[in-house]
């Protein structure tokens, strides 16, 4: 079976970067090798690795004219407070938006790399209860 086991962002700067994902995402660094390190999140089984560039790599794609989407997304409990602690220490962000009760912004990071964060909707299909009941048809 396979899960998603890491996922990986370019930064230009490793040092600074490092201390800006633990900042800002609360996660903890489990190793560094050169040219790159890896970290883990308090509460989710995916890795995170910093992977170091010389000049700023997309972290998105365009789906339809202008219209980008990031390759993936970070699931919060509390959006608004997300959102909220990011403004107060100055990180760029989207304001919060909803679409059938799904709100989410987006964030960017030191080389601008943007990112989403998404809040869980209770009976959405895309919820992780919802999901766990799929998976758990075939256990």
């Amino acid at each position: 079976m396979f899960k998603v086991g890491c996922v990986f962002v370019p930064v230009t700067d490793l040092q600074k970067s490092m201390k800006w994902y633990e900042k800002f995402l609360n996660v903890n660094l489990i190793d560094e090798w050169e040219g790159g390190a890896g970290f883990y999140f308090p509460s989710c089984p995916t890795q995170l690795g910093l992977i170091q560039v010389d000049k700023p790599q997309p972290t998105e794609f365009t789906i339809k004219g202008n219209r980008k989407n990031s390759y993936f997304n970070f699931l919060v409990e509390d959006i608004d407070e997300a959102h909220a602690r990011f403004n107060r220490n100055g990180v760029r962000t989207t304001e919060i938006d909803n679409f059938d009760g799904m709100k989410f912004f987006d964030f960017f990071d030191l080389d601008g790399n943007p990112f989403s964060v998404v809040n869980e909707v209770e009976g959405s299909p895309f919820h992780r209860d919802e999901v766990r009941k799929k998976q758990e048809q075939y256990f």
